[in-house]
């Protein structure tokens, strides 16, 4: 029978069905976080139980250290507990743990992709809701919580009911200065935020093909912002030779092997999805969210959209959205002042998006009265981008340059704007408060947030940059 990228990892790595019907999934790789990993190491400490591959389970530290060039544990009061907790329970469990000190320490969801951690048609375990980032590269996540947290690694299982499947097929292909964020929020403008409950996504067509593997991760990043389950795009000849080479990938006869595997790893032609949707991206323009939740996007040339122009369950959030935002119906998004630019997070802080925002950046000044901070989604693309300069383009520019780290993308570590502020913002959530109390939120891609910067209002980077 033909089957789905989805059905054939979950097939693979399904050991067993419980009693409530429920499908026990093998997880090849587990990524633990300071903010959830300590609660469970005290359940399972308390149990007396192990882990049970702790070869397969690895630590970082991301959520509440500071982003100040010089951190330590005490940078970020605030995390201090977490930090510690964190130690003490990889320690005790015999986990690797990238400690603040560890040249792959950073977010998880960038550190297991470009390590080699993360590889076609495995299953990943995070307790982080965008763990179907690593989706990108064709493996299969699911975001946990504490309990299942505890779970996996009891048992290197985790126990999920299958989802069903959607297909995204996105058609055309993409323009100058258009990529995997505009993408993503061209879709969660379509679909909406619920739009995939009850799905894995496969995206696939020509506009994937276009998209470099960071792309990739991004769209699939927000997948989860769709309402789905996870999400993953099928590998190809652009994830295997980006793979070549990462420190935990294989390499010699081992990657041969690995090769044939993973061209497998693919839908069949004639595979059946219980849903599919369709969207051109032929022309798509760079987009910005004006709401608050990712959803609430427009091309960079719309206007602000009239409640009354849309359906009723969707008015109620509409208004309430432009009356957190501060604004007025018919408000055009170029031109918008803002006071406050972030570029990084899980989402955009790669060495690719760091590349193109330093492009537009280049020989520039951001505009007066306005804060910019630049956090790397690793120790390893901060090594990187230093090595290329990056950090000097963005800092001649009046940008801090941080070290690695969530930083203001959920204003956890002490990083957040002040209330009243709009920011522009390269994150995957904008809801209220998220960034600061009373900050407004736009999201972005990195490309769009640095013209922002340099103009001090929400711009076209096109135009921007035709203008010189």
């Amino acid at each position: 029978m033909p089957e789905t990228l989805i059905d054939k990892i979950w097939s693979t790595h399904r050991v067993g069905r419980r009693i409530d019907g429920k499908d026990l999934i093998y997880i090849d790789r587990h990524l633990l976080h300071e903010l959830h990993a300590p609660e469970a190491f005290r359940k399972m400490t308390a149990a007396g139980r192990k882990v049970r591959r702790p070869e397969l389970t690895f630590g970082v530290l991301d959520h509440t250290v500071s982003s100040a060039v010089g951190r330590d544990d005490q940078s970020n009061p605030d995390g201090v507990d977490f930090i510690r907790a964190m130690r003490a329970g990889t320690s005790r469990f015999g986990i690797r743990l990238f400690d603040l000190d560890d040249p792959f320490q950073g977010i998880s969801h960038v550190v297991g992709p470009e390590i080699g951690l993360i590889l076609p048609g495995m299953t990943y375990a995070c307790p982080d809701s965008h763990a179907s980032t690593v989706g990108g590269l064709g493996a299969l996540a699911f975001a946990c919580g504490t309990s299942e947290l505890e779970h996996v690694l009891s048992t290197q299982t985790i126990a999920v009911t299958k989802p069903r499947s959607l297909r995204v097929l996105l058609g055309g292909r993409l323009s100058r200065l258009v990529g995997g964020k505009d993408v993503a929020l061209r879709v969660l403008a379509e679909i909406g935020v619920a739009g995939a409950q009850g799905h894995i996504i496969e995206f696939a067509g020509p506009a994937i093909d276009d998209l470099e593997i960071e792309g990739r991760l991004t769209l699939c990043n927000l997948s989860i912002e769709m309402g789905a389950r996870s999400g993953l795009i099928a590998a190809d000849e652009k994830t295997f030779s980006w793979l070549e080479g990462r420190p935990y990938a294989p390499s010699g006869r081992d990657l041969e092997l690995a090769l044939e595997a993973w061209k497998s790893m693919r839908s069949d032609a004639d595979a059946r999805f219980d849903r599919e949707v369709t969207i051109d991206c032929d022309g798509l323009e760079p987009y910005v969210t004006w709401g608050t939740d990712p959803s609430q996007a427009l091309p960079v040339t719309g206007t602000v959209p009239d409640p009354d122009t849309l359906a009723p369950e969707r008015r109620d959030r509409t208004e309430r959205a432009l009356e957190y935002m501060d604004l007025a119906v018919g408000t055009p998004l170029v031109g918008l002042p803002i006071q406050r630019v972030f570029i990084g997070s899980c989402t955009n802080a790669r060495l690719s998006d760091l590349k193109v925002a330093a492009e537009v950046i280049a020989g520039r000044r951001i505009a007066a009265g306005v804060i910019g901070l630049v956090v790397p989604g690793s120790s390893l693309v901060k090594r990187q981008a230093e090595a290329l300069g990056l950090d000097v383009v963005f800092t001649d520019a009046g940008f801090v340059w941080g070290e690695s780290g969530c930083s203001m993308c959920a204003a956890g570590n002490g990083d957040h704007g002040e209330p009243g502020e709009r920011c522009i913002s390269t994150t995957n959530r904008n809801f209220e408060n998220r960034q600061g109390a009373g900050v407004r939120t736009h999201l972005a891609s990195p490309a769009t947030a640095a013209a922002a910067a340099v103009a001090g209002e929400i711009v076209d980077v096109r135009d921007f940059l035709d203008r010189g």
